[in-house]
């Protein structure tokens, strides 16, 4: 097993309770996660995965520190980044990506391509040769330099998270999270995500934390999967072996429920030849 890029141990994470909150005072705390320990290899693709609810965005935004943990650590490279000031962790955040779910909420409207791409490497002091560093980008992922001049209404799904994973990946980064990004793609543009998202992963050697509902989109990308209900994780393991063998009722439940395209028969009868 490969040395772990994360390491966490006993992680939970608390936040306001809205739906109970009282005219006046603050929102009780609701314990979204609730002791979870698992590593994330270094070079690794790892699915977590879970019906709505199940805690999984929340891991993945605690994980790169977008929440704060509550109790436990978390352990980046063998060193616990869970109490870091946001100072602390500025300078961690160019080896912390996130990949959004929803390009079009995530790309500033305003903004060209170039600048969404461009903003990061400036923020970071990567601010020379800008223009070849965008044009890079841009190519890693498949899209022509041109594009750098247009806005996001002018793309479609696929060339919009093209987008937003070039942006993740300009400062080339240790880690990426990437949560449902392929979930309101249309089927053929999601392969070709994931086809991209895969080679990138071994061209780079990243590691990636891949958040889905959908296990079929699960077994095609990831090496590990964990498996999430209620804020616990249910079973951890290899992929192969996690389909293959399932040990808890629920993941049985969730493979059960992967869709299977019906096949009509009558498809694979050949057709009749015309009578003379």
């Amino acid at each position: 097993m490969a040395e772990p890029l994360f390491s966490v141990r006993g992680l939970k994470v608390a936040l306001p309770d809205m739906t109970r909150k009282p005219l006046i005072g603050r929102a009780p705390l609701a314990e979204i996660l609730k002791g979870l320990d698992f590593d994330l290899p270094k070079g690794s693709v790892t699915g977590i995965v879970g019906e709505s609810g199940s805690g999984k965005s929340t891991l993945g935004r605690t994980l790169v520190r977008l929440l704060e943990p509550s109790a436990g650590s978390i352990s980046f490279e063998g060193r616990d980044i869970s109490n870091l000031s946001e100072a602390e962790l500025r300078p961690l955040r160019r080896d912390l990506q996130m990949i959004f779910q929803d390009p079009m909420s995530s790309l500033n409207p305003r903004h060209t391509i170039f600048n969404i791409i461009a903003a990061p490497l400036r923020q970071n002091g990567l601010g020379d040769r800008l223009k070849e560093r965008v044009a890079e980008a841009l190519q890693r992922v498949g899209l022509p330099q041109n594009f750098a001049s247009r806005y996001r209404h002018q793309l479609s799904g696929g060339q919009r998270q093209r987008v937003g994973i070039a942006r993740a990946l300009a400062l080339s980064p240790k880690f990426v999270l990437a949560d449902e990004i392929v979930s309101g793609l249309d089927v053929s543009t999601q392969a070709q995500i994931l086809t991209l998202l895969e080679k990138l992963a071994a061209e780079m050697g990243l590691t990636v934390a891949f958040i889905s509902h959908d296990l079929s989109v699960i077994r095609r990308l990831c090496q590990q999967v964990i498996v999430m209900r209620e804020g616990r994780i249910v079973e951890a393991s290899a992929t192969d072996a996690l389909f293959e063998n399932p040990k808890q009722a629920y993941t049985r439940d969730l493979l059960a429920a992967i869709p299977l395209p019906e096949i009509d028969p009558d498809w694979l009868r050949p057709p009749e030849k015309a009578s003379a």
